[in-house]
């Protein structure tokens, strides 16, 4: 069972979830030439709770695998493995696979819905804090009375571009260099309630995205690291998707003081971002 730690006066909390110490990495893995995600290992995982493909359950054939987390954080903590694959990232899929992979999240989504907050969230690479190198994404539940930290939908400002459903902008509030948000035009709806259509113009556009960022980082060469990512989908109503490109780090004074220190103008982001 998941801990959750109260700070009174700031109103924030702390999850202790000791048993995530235990979680394999990609460098120990790599000796062992083994990826639990990996077709042909599926005995090595949880068992599935949805699959999208063909063949029998925990075994190989799929397209998409669901997977219950075997170092939760809370006490509903899934994995959703992009692909079977491991060489393939959610920039390079092709396009129809993407929606799947959206389809899934909307499920899942609504599968947890009244049960409590629903974060869907994904980690591309070590640097941005993924443990394994496998293409996936992950699903927490939280109570309904855990106060999040997490900002509500920014004003459609720094457009970068749109569809007939979305719009892609850089927020006057962006904390990170080159951040992106993607937000339905429609107003007052949930994550779980979104189409199939409104996934296929969603999925375009943030493939698009993924693509142009990975452009500016190989441009600036921020780091020695390779090109990573974190996006999440806002749990409540006036959802959104936003990434955010790591191409800094936090430090110091960051952590001291719960500030954010951009050194990309968003203004200058959305129009270098339209410009490629």
């Amino acid at each position: 069972m998941a801990r959750y730690i109260p700070d009174v006066s700031s109103k924030r909390w702390v999850i202790l979830a000791p048993q995530r110490i235990s979680r394999p990495h990609s460098d120990n893995l790599k000796k062992k030439n083994f990826c639990p995600f990996c077709p042909g290992n599926e005995e090595m995982t949880t068992g599935e709770v949805l699959r999208v493909g063909e063949g029998e359950v925990n075994k190989p054939g799929w397209l998409i695998r669901v997977i219950p987390n075997k170092y939760p954080i809370t006490d509903f903590h899934e994995v959703i493995i992009h692909t079977s694959d491991c060489h393939k990232d959610l920039e390079v899929l092709p396009l129809d696979h993407l929606k799947k992979i959206f389809q899934v999240y909307r499920a899942r989504y609504n599968f947890y819905r009244q049960k409590g907050q629903v974060i869907i969230f994904c980690n591309h690479r070590e640097n941005a804090g993924a443990s394994l190198k496998h293409s996936h994404s992950q699903l927490v539940v939280l109570p309904h009375q855990i106060n999040l930290d997490t900002l509500i939908r920014e004003p459609v400002e720094n457009l970068v571009d749109a569809n007939h459903y979305f719009n892609v902008y850089c927020p006057e509030f962006s904390q990170w260099p080159y951040e992106v948000w993607l937000s339905p035009k429609t107003q007052n709806t949930y994550f779980g309630d979104i189409t199939d259509k409104e996934i296929e113009d969603l999925v375009m556009i943030f493939q698009n995205m993924l693509k142009k960022l990975e452009k500016i980082y190989k441009k600036h060469q921020f780091t020695h690291l390779p090109f990573a990512y974190n996006f999440y989908i806002y749990p409540k109503e006036n959802w959104y998707l936003r990434i955010i490109p790591r191409f800094v780090n936090r430090a110091g004074f960051e952590l001291g003081t719960g500030l954010s220190v951009n050194i990309v103008d968003p203004k200058d982001a959305a129009e270098e971002l339209k410009n490629i």
